[in-house]
């Protein structure tokens, strides 16, 4: 008598099919999303570019419109993704998706990976110099160890 296993599906065994990866508008986040299109490209799947919208409670205190500056930073960011989706149409096509996600850069995005099940995530080096004493976004989800991290610089 054989036994029947049904198909268990296992993370990362047919390469990666969700690639997070965090744009901010920096150059860094700019070549990052670049480098992940690449790899979604090639492996064929799925690319998630994700936006952190701060959240700045002191500011918003302070009667500062927060909320309208971030959300303007996101959408320049689509328009900028959708640009450069046109050019390369026929040539380049990758699947993709825009997410905004609310917290502060590490958080924010170990909630984007865990909700939408990644399988790789993609971020670019920081450009802070204080990142080297206290530790880059990067840094912290590597540490993380919950998925593969490339770092672009």
């Amino acid at each position: 008598m054989t036994e029947h296993h049904p198909h268990q599906f296992e993370r990362g065994t047919d390469g990666p099919k969700v690639i997070v990866v965090g744009v901010d508008g920096s150059d860094s986040s700019l070549r990052a999303a670049a480098y992940a299109a690449g790899l979604a490209r090639r492996q064929r799947a799925l690319l998630a570019l994700v936006y952190i919208q701060p959240v700045m409670a002191a500011g918003a205190a302070l009667g500062v419109p927060v909320a309208a500056t971030t959300d303007e930073i996101a959408e320049d960011l689509v328009r900028q993704i959708r640009e450069g989706t046109e050019q390369v149409k026929g040539i380049f096509d990758v699947r993709w998706e825009f997410h905004t996600f609310h917290g502060d850069p590490y958080n924010g995005l170990v909630s984007a990976a865990d909700q939408l099940k990644a399988d790789a995530v993609v971020v670019g080096a920081s450009e802070q110099a204080g990142h080297r004493i206290i530790g880059s976004v990067a840094i912290r989800l590597v540490k993380a160890g919950r998925w593969p991290v490339t770092v672009v610089p």
